[in-house]
Parts: C-alpha cells; sequence; structure tokens
C-alpha cells in the first residue's frame, strides 16, 4: 500500500500542510501555557487577578447584611466582625508576595490613624499566605490595625453574595448598620478610600 494509501501526511501535500499547522499550533498553546504556570511559581497569587481600581459605593437599597466573619489574628487574638456592627468597617483583603498590597499599605494605615476613634475600624484579611511572611509585612509597614489570617482564602468566600474581594488587594466598606456598602477592587489611594468612608459617617 503507498503512503497516500495509508493517509500519511507525506511533505509538500495538503494533508502534510494541515498535520504541521496543528503540531505547530499546538506547540505554541502550551509553551504559552508553560509561561503562565512559570509566571505563577512560587508567587502565591496563581489563580487570582489584578484589580482594576474600580470603585463602587452601593445605594441604601441594594445593600446586603454584611457575613459574620471572625478569625485568629496575626497576634494570636481573635476578631469578630459582630463585635465592630454599629461603627464603619474597612475590611481590607492582603497578602506579603502582593506588589500592590505593598504599594498600597502605606496609605492604608494613613486613613486608619486618621479615622481611629471616630466610629471606624479597620481591618485586615491575610490571604494564602504565611503567617511569618504575613508578620514580617506587618511590621515593615508599621501596620496597627487588626488582621485576621485567612490561609486558605475560605474567609473571602464568605462575601460571593454581596461584593466580592474578587482581587488581591481588594477593599470591602461595611456601612454602621452592617450591611456592605462599598468595594475597591485593587490598590486603593488614600484619597479614594476617604471618599468610600466618609459617606458612611454622615
Amino acid at each position: 500500500m503507498t503512503a497516500a494509501a495509508r493517509g500519511v501526511d507525506r511533505p509538500g501535500t495538503p494533508m502534510w500542510r494541515i498535520s504541521r499547522f496543528v503540531r505547530v499550533g499546538a506547540a505554541l498553546g502550551l509553551s504559552l501555557i508553560l509561561a503562565a504556570c512559570g509566571s505563577a511559581q512560587g508567587s502565591g497569587d496563581a489563580g487570582f487577578v489584578a484589580g482594576d481600581g474600580s470603585l463602587v459605593l452601593l445605594d441604601e437599597s441594594a445593600r446586603q447584611p454584611v457575613p459574620e466573619l471572625s478569625g485568629e489574628t496575626l497576634d494570636g487574638g481573635t476578631w469578630t466582625m459582630s463585635d465592630h456592627l454599629g461603627e464603619v468597617i474597612v475590611l481590607n483583603v492582603w497578602a506579603s508576595w502582593c506588589a500592590p498590597c505593598r504599594a498600597e499599605a502605606p496609605e492604608l494605615q494613613e486613613v486608619w490613624e486618621e479615622f481611629e476613634g471616630r466610629g471606624v475600624q479597620f481591618v485586615g484579611l491575610d490571604t494564602r499566605d504565611s503567617d511569618a511572611a504575613a508578620r514580617a509585612f506587618v511590621e515593615t509597614y508599621g501596620i496597627t490595625y487588626p488582621n485576621v489570617i485567612d490561609r486558605d482564602g475560605q474567609l473571602q468566600l464568605l462575601f460571593a453574595d454581596t461584593l466580592p474581594p474578587q482581587a488581591i488587594p481588594s477593599t470591602i466598606v461595611i456601612d454602621p448598620e452592617g450591611r456592605v456598602a462599598g468595594r475597591a477592587l485593587g490598590k486603593v489611594s488614600a484619597s479614594a478610600l476617604r471618599g468610600l468612608i466618609e459617606p458612611l459617617l454622615r
């Protein structure tokens, strides 16, 4: 039986050209997948996207009750959401391996110091991180508000039905009535954060 009869894709034939195209396409696709995996290796951020800096502040009629959240803090204590109802709560989702988190940390601390004692409570949610790296992060940036440990990201999922933190970092703002009122996706500036907090204090 000839090669053509057996369907072998000989060089120069249409079958060969199609087969070569498929092989090249498959190799290119595999290289892109491997490159993407390689860029995520060791970073801890696989599966996450960078935030686009978008801000939203919901009308009161659109706000949903905040989920109950409680957990161990990096300093060995316990922090519980319901203990702070009646205050504006600013929940920042972060990780030590996240570059935008490092960039926004000084501004978060600045705004916390500005609003502390005025009916506002900041809390960090350290996700998919090692405790040692997270504690070093807190010390490096002089963060003085509590930070809850969320090693497997399960506490983040509590917000799936409200304004989920879809990026690292994300910041969620809760009004004094215990409702999710606003969100910033990605790095938040001090001025943008004030813009989310101040309307909730009026």
